[in-house]
């Protein structure tokens, strides 16, 4: 039987929720239970938090971007593996773009998906009663979902909390904790978020200080009775998201490369792929035995520097890239272009095995979803088509050089086609990050 759920979900982005779930994964884990998370939308930080609170594996679920199959796998799985899982929402509960119903991107879509009741966190800095009349409005606003109690962040002192209390007994919903401001319960953050998980220090001693607040803070007996049984209307099995690029993979891994949707490398994995990783940072070339190479996006422009002094690394690369394809995306795509500017303004030369050059001097945020036609065939699939994904970067592209498209790209609000990316012989890479594989059919 399928294990318990729940969405953690907030009025809007900032709230608390990340720090939140973490503090409540980590609290029932330490209570003996198993437990899984998830995160709503395509963010690729928070999956690797969840994976060190619990133990075991987190993965994304996004309700525009996935097929229906796909997003019942991901939760099945999950859900048959655990006592609970607690899936982390994004941004607002109902914020997402448009889109058929129950395919905005929502997180409550995922809700509403997986028959999951929502716990909502509600940030009452700067008012009190009122915060009352914020939840009464997410509990009425989508008929497909149940609100079934609220946690109260960032409370000042007893009398505040008392007086936000008031205001969600008006409401008849119940307070399953209150979490005072506490700076030491912050994660650290950088531009693309939180700063990643392998790199965050002292991670499992911050988990705990979390798992303690929580536990002095929340009702975990309550938070454990409104956990409903997973309810998936769909098969939980099905083809992998994107085709593997190879049977071999050589793929970056380090501080400079981490971004991979769990998704995407279980999905290689099912189909008997085998995933090799080396680090770039260390001067590592891609492993000879591999039949295809993969540069994840990451954080290449705060190693810009050592990089383009990685000798063995870069001439390992072009090597490869002469008999085998290569695909980056993102922070991977700058390493594979001529050069990367650094946030200082110093040029570094990368592996110029496409023409594009980037700045990390000339910020420009580029956020939100893309849906992109393949104008090539190359190792995500034939030309013609169509996959779903995300781009977010704060570089901006100097030179796009004389390199053909790696595909045209649209996304969810109407703009019209525009290139993307670049390929050159068998080397393909964009800001674009693959999803899944677009069907027309959710």
């Amino acid at each position: 039987m399928s294990g318990k759920g729940l969405l953690i979900a907030a009025p809007r982005s900032g709230s608390g929720k990340t720090t939140i779930t973490l503090g409540l994964q980590r609290a029932l884990v330490k209570r003996g239970l198993t437990v899984r998370g998830l995160k709503c939308g395509p963010d690729y930080i928070d999956p690797a938090f969840h994976a060190a609170a619990t133990g075991a594996p987190s993965a994304n679920l996004d309700s525009f971007a996935m097929p229906d199959t796909l997003l019942g796998q991901i939760a099945g799985e999950a859900a048959e593996a655990a006592d609970i899982v607690v899936a982390e929402g994004s941004m607002g509960l109902f914020d997402g773009v448009p889109g058929e119903m129950g395919h905005t991107g929502a997180s409550a879509d995922i809700a509403a998906f997986c028959g999951w009741p929502v716990v909502l966190v509600v940030d009452v800095s700067g008012q009190a009663q009122s915060a009352g009349a914020v939840a009464l409005g997410c509990v009425r606003y989508d008929e497909r979902i149940r609100v079934v109690g609220v946690i109260l962040n960032k409370v000042a002192s007893e009398r505040h909390r008392r007086l936000a209390c008031a205001g969600m007994e008006r409401i008849g919903l119940p307070v399953l904790g209150a979490l005072s401001r506490e700076a030491s319960l912050i994660l650290p953050e950088r531009h693309l978020g939180l700063v990643q998980a392998g790199e965050t220090e002292d991670l499992h001693g911050r988990l705990d200080a979390l798992a303690d607040a929580i536990s002095a803070a929340v009702d975990l007996d309550a938070i454990l009775a409104v956990a409903e049984p997973t309810d998936l209307p769909v098969t939980r099995h099905g083809a992998p998201a994107l085709p593997a690029p190879g049977r071999c993979i050589a793929i970056a891994r380090d501080a400079a490369f981490s971004f991979v949707y769990p998704h995407v490398e279980t999905g290689w994995r099912a189909t008997g792929a085998t995933l090799l990783p080396f680090s770039p940072l260390a001067d590592e070339s891609p492993p000879e035995t591999c039949d295809s190479c993969w540069l994840p996006g990451g954080y290449p422009e705060l190693h810009a520097g050592r990089i383009a002094g990685a000798s063995r690394f870069l001439a390992g690369l072009r090597r490869f890239a002469e008999t085998r394809p290569v695909h980056g995306e993102c922070g991977g795509y700058m390493v594979l272009g001529r050069t990367l500017i650094d946030a200082d303004g110093t040029a570094h030369a990368m592996a110029n095995l496409l023409s594009v050059e980037t700045s990390f001097a000339k910020r420009k945020m580029n956020l939100g979803y893309r849906r992109a036609v393949l104008q090539a065939n190359g190792p995500l699939g034939s030309a013609g088509q169509a996959l779903t994904g995300h781009e977010f970067h704060y570089a901006t592209i100097i030179s796009v050089g004389d390199d053909a498209p790696f595909a045209m790209v649209t996304d969810p609000h109407g703009s019209a086609p525009v290139p993307a990316g670049g390929r050159r012989a068998l080397v393909t890479g964009s800001f674009f990050h693959a999803i899944a594989r677009f069907t027309g059919q959710p």
